[in-house]
């Protein structure tokens, strides 16, 4: 029987973990599931202490994209709920990073429904970073499609820090869950925005019906690309996709993929994503034993936990909310914890789940 604790001094060591012991991860019980996680937490603590870095979503351009993405509300190729509408103005997307900055996000992520970055679109966002950059302390992500190099130039020299595009699934499996790009696309997006000097965001979906191969595949070759920020988003199937009728994942095995991710990227900027509130349920706070850090105010089309109830999970668990603080002498101070942690209260509640499950959250980015 594999030794979780021998698993975490080897990732905190930078040794390799190999394929049969991440897939033990995945395959062991529940009755280990508490043992998993303290190993687990072992590592996010040598790395990211207690502290835990919250991300705000904009949706600035809604709907009507052109890619199949069989598991995207917003896709044109399939008839759902998500609203519509074009790309959002300057100060609408400045207006979102200030109430992200109210939010206590470490992270403002702007995202557009696309293939890939118009021109238009890319003057908008270059400009509304341009403007935040000057005004908020808050470090930005973009998630705004395929690249090119030029783009991805124009973006970095605007003051983008990270920039999202997930590999999504398996390289072997990816087929199955969109048609309009490759996978190699995907990668080929990801290498540019490091080449461009931006940080990489890159993760998954676990629950579209892939194999536990596929789940394995997709965490070593986020490995191997050595991506900064990993969102670890879990199914919630959406109304009109081809996958809309798939059951979520138990919140056991959620928290078994959260476990392997930090296991095999002890580093990272690890994410409980998209599904978090509707498929973790009432085993959310243990998410933050191998996770540091979440989205909260919801998703691209659906909302989630409000920021105040994330706040409380966050300061009950007895961790520390860390932001980015004033500028000095033109730069950033390193971040820093915006609160000290609170002792635990049995008392206080996340929510009702069946409140959650009635506001479900997509899974999409």
């Amino acid at each position: 029987m594999i030794s979780w604790n021998e698993l975490a001094d080897r990732s905190i060591a930078g040794a390799p973990i190999d394929r049969a012991e991440a897939r033990a991860v995945l395959d062991s019980s529940d009755d280990e599931l508490l043992a998993l996680l303290d190993a687990a937490f072992r590592v996010r603590r040598t790395f990211h202490g207690k502290r835990v870095r919250i991300h705000v979503l904009q949706n600035a351009k809604s709907g009507a994209c052109p890619e199949d993405c069989k598991f995207c509300s917003q896709s044109s190729s399939y008839e759902t709920p998500a609203e519509v509408y074009p790309m959002q103005t300057v100060e609408q997307i400045v207006d979102g990073a200030r109430r992200a900055k109210r939010a206590k996000a470490w992270k403002y992520c702007i995202v557009t429904a696309t293939r890939g970055p118009s021109r238009h679109d890319l003057d908008v966002v270059c400009e509304a970073v341009r403007r935040i950059k000057s005004e908020i302390d808050i470090t930005i992500c973009t998630s705004l499609g395929i690249l090119t190099p030029e783009k991805a130039k124009r973006l970095k020299e605007a003051g983008v820090d990270r920039f999202n595009h997930n590999l999504e699934t398996s390289e072997r499996y990816y087929p199955e869950i969109v048609g309009t790009h490759t996978y190699a696309d995907r990668v080929a997006t990801v290498k540019m925005a490091k080449a461009a000097g931006m940080e990489a965001c890159c993760g998954g979906i676990v629950g579209m019906g892939e194999s536990t191969d596929d789940v394995l595949d997709l965490a070593f070759a986020l490995r191997e690309l050595a991506v900064e920020s990993t969102p670890v988003n879990f199914l919630d199937p959406r109304p009109g996709t081809p996958l809309g009728d798939r059951p979520r994942l138990a919140p056991q095995q959620c928290l078994r993929v959260l476990a392997l991710f930090r296991f095999l990227l002890p580093r990272t900027d690890l994410r409980a994503a998209g599904g978090r509130e509707v498929t973790l349920r009432w085993l959310q706070p243990l998410a933050l034993y191998a996770v540091n850090s979440i989205f909260t105010s919801g998703y691209l089309t659906t909302p989630g936990a409000a920021p105040s109830a994330d706040h409380q999970m966050i300061r009950d668990m007895g961790f520390t909310i860390e932001e980015v603080h004033a500028r000095a002498s033109g730069g950033e101070d390193p971040p820093r914890p915006s609160s000290e942690a609170q002792p635990p209260r049995a008392e206080a509640r996340q929510g009702d789940p069946a409140q959650l499950e009635r506001r479900a959250v997509a899974s999409e980015d």
